[in-house]
This record gives structure tokens, sequence and C-alpha cells, in this order.
């Protein structure tokens, strides 16, 4: 029985991708113009987020469906632990907080692993993938942007364990098209990815303050005038 989902989330969530790089922070991002703090701080966030949906799917790793899916490889939660080191030093576990955006995130994570793991597969497919893809040219715009020697400070963009990171997706994308589930599992596991979106999205623009005082109102509007047709999604579709 094949699933096609992998098939289903991309056109599925097309609108929600355009829409999370067209958030003032990513269009800052992109046009190489980032803020240290602010970066520190969005990493700070995805070290909560990567933590507990990383529990968690490890939890359910031996789940029919989930586990399926599970790939030890794909783990963030060390690597933004050394970002962490990085940018707030030894005692950073005592400077940083999830946003209240954040801590929404990880109690949806928390009460699907409750009671549907299935559906964690939208919310990893829509962070795994897009780290793989888009992320790999965020990694280089916050190297160059915040003159980051080698990976620190943006070692969650670098997936060791994962040399060639096309066939790592299209292996994942084929373990999604075979899963043996039905219509509306597959339908609510795209609402998912959908709301994991949103949720990104967001945490992105709890940030947009921080930026505006960091750079000021005139330039941040400058940056985000203009609309995204969508660079990553053109990357993540390679």
């Amino acid at each position: 029985m094949s699933s096609n989902l992998a098939i289903k989330l991309r056109s599925g969530t097309q609108k929600a991708h355009t829409a999370a790089e067209n958030v003032g922070f990513m269009k800052c991002f992109l046009k190489g113009v980032v803020d240290r703090d602010c970066f520190a701080k969005f990493l700070s966030n995805l070290y909560y987020i990567y933590s507990a949906l990383e529990a968690h799917l490890m939890k359910h790793a031996h789940h029919p469906v989930l586990g399926a899916v599970y790939f030890p490889e794909l783990n963030r939660q060390a690597s933004l632990e050394k970002d962490m080191v990085f940018y707030y030093g030894d005692d950073w576990q005592k400077q940083i907080s999830p946003s209240k955006v954040a801590q929404t995130y990880i109690t949806r994570i928390e009460q699907l692993s409750a009671n549907e793991p299935a559906l964690l597969i939208g919310h990893a497919y829509t962070r795994y993938m897009g780290d793989l893809s888009g992320g790999q040219m965020l990694q280089k715009i916050a190297q160059s942007a915040l003159k980051l020697s080698g990976y620190e400070g943006t070692s969650f963009y670098n997936f060791e364990q994962i040399p060639d990171k096309k066939a790592f997706k299209d292996k994942y994308r084929q373990a999604l098209n075979t899963l043996s589930i039905d219509e509306a599992i597959a339908d609510q596991i795209v609402a998912e990815a959908n709301q994991a979106f949103q949720f990104n999205m967001q945490m992105a623009e709890e940030l947009e303050g921080n930026l505006i005082k960091a750079f000021g109102q005139v330039v941040f509007n400058s940056l985000t005038r203009s609309q995204n047709p969508g660079s990553t999604e053109i990357e993540a579709r390679g």
C-alpha cells in the first residue's frame, strides 16, 4: 500500500512554505541582514522544540507508522546545545527560556505524542526537510553576516551523520510514500505540517521587535516591503 504522503505533504504545504518566507525576520535573513542576539534567540527556541520533538519521536521509535520514518541521524538537540554554549557560554541553561509560541508548540507535540503519535510526522517533516533544504542556505547567510568561522554558532544546520543530503531526502520521501496509512490519517498529517509552519512563522514574528530595535524601523520596513516568491522553496524541491 502506497500512501504518497511525501507528495501530499509537498503540495499541501506549498502556500505555508511561501508564507513562512515572507515573515519579516525571514525576509531580513534571506537578504543577509542577521542580528546576532536575534539569531541566538531564534536558535534557543529551536533548542526547546527539537528537545521535545526528539524525545517524543524516540519514545515512539517502535510505533508501526511513526517508527518507519524515525531517523535518529536527523537529531538536532546536541548540535543546538553546542550553539547555545557558543552564544551564551557554559551557563546557557540559566540564560534562556522558551518563548510563548515555543511553549505552545511544545504542548502540541506532547498532546500528539500522548494521543496520536503518527501525526508527529507532520512536525518532523516540516522541520527536518526544511533544515536539510533551505536551512543549508540560511547557514551560509548566517556564517557570512555574523562572520562566523567554520560551524561555530551554526552547528544546528550541520548534519554530520548525513553526508549526502539529497540521497537522504530521497530516502526520507520514499519512507513517507510507502507508509501504510489511510487517506484520513494522511490528511491529518498534512494538517499538522501546516500547523508546524504556523508555529514556526509565529516564533519568527515574535523576534521582529528585537530586529526593529537592532536595525531601526526604517531599515526593517525597507527590507520587508517586497514579497518573496519563495526562494528556499525552489531549493527545497532539489
